[in-house]
């Protein structure tokens, strides 16, 4: 079946058996190639939508389709397409990697010999080789992670979906990882990914999901939410001290945290050059600027916040 989309939420409702409706009613589509970002505060349904994509969880009302494949009427086809990275650790610790892959491999049916050549691409890409023989539990964090990664490509999914993928994980090793999962949707790879870390979903991703509640907040394409984003806030280092508690401008205003570092709020559409000539008429050399959060976090926050108080 031929359709541009990787997958097809349609109105789609959990209820489990306590009476919590988890997810309600939700709808979005996710296009061949995308990269989305699934976003929401812990509670908001996400686990849930993916636990239902995955089919681990079953559908109390609507449907999902897979590549065109509804996981209601031909689940199995449907899977075929799928690859999944839980949260949770879950591989086999007494097994070792090659083995954790051959195994998986073997669930879906790929020949032994075509397979070894398959789990030799993947742990070298992910750097995992190595360790291919090491049993799981003498692995560190990292490495059961970019195992679990592998071990969810070993059947060459179309869609891919992680799951907090670099939780727990240090940042050189974010970063190896990452650059490895670009490269799978440059080549064609659909991705969802869910992340507390909001700046990799706002350098990584081309579209976004946000969840609260049990219901679609907004579903968008990256560059659109950001443009919405009305205010954004700024640690600024300054080489002299400043004695007062508060600094009001033109552009927007500031307190200060200590006599040296500024947090100060511009409008949207203010420059960083044009905050730069305000403090430097007030003679206040500045060492360092960053972003207070990243603009994905600042917008999430806002969205969140409005939605606790309707």
């Amino acid at each position: 079946m031929k359709t541009d989309l990787a997958l097809n939420i349609n109105n789609v409702t959990k209820i489990y058996s306590t009476g919590i409706k988890a997810v309600d009613n939700i709808s979005f589509k996710v296009k061949k190639g995308d990269f989305l970002a699934l976003l929401g505060p812990n509670g908001a349904g996400k686990s849930t939508t993916l636990g239902m994509i995955s089919s681990l969880i079953n559908i109390t009302k609507g449907d999902i389709e897979i590549f065109g494949n509804s996981i209601k009427t031909n689940r199995v086809r449907a899977k075929k397409y799928l690859g999944t990275m839980q949260q949770e650790f879950n591989i086999n610790f007494f097994r070792t990697p090659i083995q954790i892959m051959l195994n998986q491999a073997g669930y879906y049916g790929i020949p032994r010999k075509t397979a070894i050549i398959e789990v030799e691409s993947l742990l070298k890409k992910m750097q995992l080789w190595d360790k291919r023989n090491t049993q799981g539990r003498f692995l560190s964090g990292g490495m059961k992670r970019r195992l679990m990664v592998a071990r969810a490509l070993v059947h060459k999914p179309k869609l891919l979906i992680l799951d907090e993928p670099t939780a727990g994980v240090d940042v050189e090793l974010r970063q190896s990882l990452w650059e490895q999962i670009k490269q799978f949707n440059s080549e064609g790879m659909t991705i969802i990914l869910t992340t507390h870390y909001l700046e990799e979903a706002e350098n990584l991703c081309n579209r976004i999901v946000l969840i609260n509640n049990g219901k679609i907040n907004t579903s968008t394409d990256m560059k659109s939410l950001l443009k919405s984003l009305e205010k954004e806030t700024y640690i600024i280092d300054l080489k002299n001290p400043f004695n007062e508690s508060e600094l009001h401008l033109p552009i927007g205003k500031g307190t200060f945290k200590d006599p040296h570092t500024l947090q100060f709020t511009v409008s949207k559409g203010v420059t960083l050059s044009s905050l730069f000539n305000y403090l430097a008429e007030l003679k206040l050399e500045v060492i360092s600027i960053k972003p207070h959060k990243t603009r994905l976090e600042q917008l999430f926050i806002d969205i969140v916040n409005s939605k606790t108080k309707s």
